[in-house]
This record gives structure tokens, C-alpha cells and sequence, in this order.
């Protein structure tokens, strides 16, 4: 069965998730978050892809991300995760692969879920039940989004900078948002688009997705009049 084509639109961020081959462990030691988010770093300013946040988990990866061109993710994920395999094959004397086939991807609808995916993001290790609040996971963006840690690899995104005029107030109005309850709905809808890569968003962004990209971006609709919406056959 082909591959679906990767969803892509200009200035449009894209929550993106890679796990360990069989959920298995990617990270053994301090050292190699370390050494990831190097990689990262490196790898997002060579393809140009901003980085809005992100959490290294011991066995995944995720972040919230706005390429400048197409291919920016994919090269960018294929460059970390070549270099990334042969330092911990080297380091742990082992072999074979790591990562769980290609990575997951989806365009999230900016207007609403971008600051929604990077609370999912970052509300990982909480979920995990590995912390109780995000701010004490030292591995994701939330050391710079919510506690004001500088992390050269972030860039913010337009909804944070819009969050207040000053660092301050945008740092205690991200924190203000982790007071609320993102809805099991949501985040489930944000789970099943990211697997599946389909969009997640209004119905209007997913119809522009849809026309930009030529080729549906969300799962078929049971029921209704099929004919007057093609994109979900």
C-alpha cells in the first residue's frame, strides 16, 4: 500500500512524533538528551525549521515545528536520526535500528492548537506520570516557554509572542494556560491526526488543507451526501 503524500502548507506548524522501534528506550543517560537536542539544534538551522517546542521522552520525541519549505521536516528528522543511531550504537556497542519506521506528522490549525499542542507536548512527562508539574521535566521546552531558561534551538511561536509585550508576562500567561483542562476530545483528536497523518483544526483549515495539498486530510466521514465532499472517499 503507498505511503499518503505528507501534509504541507507555507507557515503552517506541524506536530511531529517519533518513537523507539517497539517503544523501547532511545535515551540511557543525561548525556544523550544532550546530545539529541545538539543534534536538533543543528539540524532544525540547517533545514530551516523552527522549533516551537518539544519533549524528549525516554522512549519518543516530540515537537511542535514550522519548516520553510516542504522537505525541511523530513530532512531534518532523517539527518538527526542517521547521526543520532550511530552515536548510540557506538556509545552502547550495539546494533541495528532504533527508531519505529518514519516519524508522524500532522498540521495543526495555528489559530487554535498550536498553543494546545505545545501543552500536549510539554504535559507529557505528567501524563507519564514521571513529574507532577512540567516544570520539573528538564527536557522539554517548557524550561524556556513557561520558566524563561534560554534554549537557543526555540523560536517562539506568533501565538506565544502574542501571549503579553513583555518576557514576563508572556512567561506568567503560558504558565496561566496550564491552570486549564485541555478536553480528552482534543487531545485525542491531535493523537489520531498525528498517527494518521491527517490535519487537525476548523473545518476551514482542514478544507484549505485539503485544496492546498490535493489530497484528503482527515478520516472519511461515515454517512451524509459522500458526493458533496469528495476529500473524504
Amino acid at each position: 500500500m503507498a505511503r499518503l503524500k505528507r501534509l504541507y502548507m507555507p507557515g503552517c506548524a506541524q506536530h511531529i512524533i517519533q518513537r523507539g522501534n517497539n517503544r523501547n528506550a532511545c535515551f540511557y543517560s543525561e548525556s544523550d538528551y544532550k546530545f539529541y537536542l545538539h543534534l536538533l539544534e543543528v539540524s532544525s538551522r540547517k533545514y530551516e525549521v523552527s522549533i516551537h517546542a518539544f519533549v524528549l521522552m525516554t522512549n519518543h520525541v516530540h515537537f511542535l515545528a514550522t519548516p520553510a519549505s516542504e522537505f525541511g521536516v523530513s530532512g531534518m528528522m532523517q539527518s538527526i536520526g542517521r547521526s543520532y543511531v550511530q552515536y548510540i550504537n557506538y556509545t552502547y556497542e550495539r546494533t541495528g535500528t532504533l527508531w519505529e519506521g518514519r516519524y508522524k506528522s500532522t498540521l495543526v490549525d495555528s489559530d487554535y492548537y498550536c498553543l494546545i499542542a505545545s501543552r500536549y507536548i510539554e504535559l507529557n512527562p505528567v501524563r507519564a506520570r514521571m513529574v507532577e508539574h512540567p516544570a520539573e521535566y528538564p527536557w522539554s521546552s517548557y524550561q524556556s516557554n513557561g520558566l524563561g531558561k534560554k534554549i537557543k534551538l526555540l523560536t517562539a511561536h506568533y501565538l506565544y509572542e502574542g501571549l503579553g509585550t513583555t518576557k514576563e508576562e508572556r512567561l506568567k500567561n503560558y504558565r496561566g494556560l496550564y491552570e486549564g483542562h485541555i478536553p480528552e476530545k482534543t487531545l485525542e483528536e491531535l493523537r489520531d491526526a498525528t498517527n494518521k497523518g491527517w490535519a487537525v483544526g476548523s473545518e476551514k483549515f482542514i478544507e484549505e488543507v485539503q485544496l492546498a495539498c490535493g489530497r484528503a486530510a482527515r478520516k472519511r466521514k461515515r454517512g451524509g451526501d459522500r458526493r458533496s465532499n469528495n476529500w473524504d472517499q
